[in-house]
């Protein structure tokens, strides 16, 4: 299934890659650890999709599973993962023969890792890599095509070619994460994946980075999903964003109403965690306690114990992913929170409870 751009600066809500109900076990014992369960994200078409969460919440397991690059002893137990090409049809990734997938890698789906010094080969020159990377799935191309082509990607990340005959140790952090970008977007994939390509960076280098992977989006259409645990980051980049916690979805809005109407009180106690950049100054509040051990989660709500609105249903009733209720919201937001779920307390015979003025801001 090959790859064709989305006109530049054009995003549809014609969805690329539907991400349903994927679960993911660790172990192989009689006890599994559950770190995803039945986690579902579309991303459409031209689309810049974050996903943020506290380390540890599945942000990097959900990539890794959906690309079916979860090392062992990772087990997806259950889900899809349709990827829909350009020409109008469809395949399940994780149904892919070894065959189909090596084809489909870099060519509709690329990812760029978290430690770029680590995806990159130590002892052969960076132009090499790109090329060899090429070749491998056009072997007509010749050898000086694909170096000519790889100084093309080089300059379109801001790296002069020159830099073509560079190790990986004689390049910045910075610009290995851009060479790392280049060789993603090497073949014209339809679909990057970026899993917190900014973490070991500077603020300095950050902010480039998100500005080059914005202009590129725009100028070649492609759609993204930015993986990080900084949320500030995302409310600048991303279109639209799905909070994690504990190895579920448990909110999914624009990224405009997850920054101004927080639905979810974890979203709300992340937004709080980090300094306004304008306006009155405020006490940062933060998140109280840790993430639950995903070996022995609480029943009902796995937030419940860090919740500042938790009431007595949270202790029984597992929450699912609803549209808000708050009159006037967008329809296509959901949010996992009893607090808007009234007609799922009420059917497990608690009593419900208002939606507290925060996670009803409009």
């Amino acid at each position: 299934m090959s790859a064709v751009p989305v006109a530049p600066g054009r995003r549809t809500a014609d969805p690329v890659l539907e991400i349903r109900n994927l679960s993911v076990d660790y172990g192989y014992d009689e006890i599994p650890v559950h770190v995803l369960r039945q986690a579902s994200l579309t991303l459409n078409r031209g689309e810049v999709l974050g996903l943020a969460g506290e380390s540890g919440c599945g942000k990097s397991t959900l990539a890794y599973a959906a690309t079916r690059l979860l090392p062992p002893p990772g087990l997806i137990t259950g889900g899809q993962v349709l990827f829909h090409g350009r020409d109008g049809g469809s395949a399940d990734i994780l149904a892919m023969s070894d065959a189909e997938l090596r084809a489909s890698r870099w060519q509709d789906l690329a990812i760029v890792f978290q430690g770029a010094m680590n995806s990159l080969n130590p002892v052969f020159r960076v132009g090499r890599q790109i090329a060899d990377a090429i070749r491998a799935h056009r072997p007509s191309v010749s050898q000086k095509e694909a170096l000519e082509r790889a100084a093309d990607l080089l300059d379109m990340v801001g790296i002069s070619p020159d830099r073509l005959r560079a190790y990986p140790h004689q390049l910045s952090g910075g610009m290995r994460q851009r060479v790392m970008i280049a060789m993603a977007l090497a073949l014209d994939p339809q679909v990057l994946i970026m899993d917190e390509p900014t973490t070991a960076l500077d603020v300095v280098m950050q902010r480039q980075i998100v500005e080059q992977i914005a202009e590129l989006r725009d100028r070649l259409g492609f759609s993204v999903i930015f993986i990080t645990h900084d949320v500030s980051l995302l409310i600048e980049i991303a279109d639209r964003i799905a909070i994690m916690y504990a190895g579920e979805i448990v909110e999914d809005a624009t990224a405009q109403d997850v920054y101004r109407r927080p639905r979810h009180p974890y979203s709300n106690g992340l937004l709080h965690s980090f300094p306004p950049l304008r306006g009155p100054r405020r006490e940062l509040g933060g998140i109280p306690g840790s993430p639950p051990d995903l070996a022995r989660l609480p029943s009902g709500c796995p937030f419940r114990a860090r919740c500042a609105f938790v009431f007595d249903a949270c202790a029984h009733v597992q929450p699912e992913l609803v549209a808000p209720d708050v009159p006037g919201d967008d329809p296509r937001r959901t949010v996992a929170c009893l607090r808007h779920d009234p007609a799922r307390v009420e059917a497990a015979g608690f009593t419900p409870v208002p939606v507290p003025p925060e996670l009803a801001l409009r």
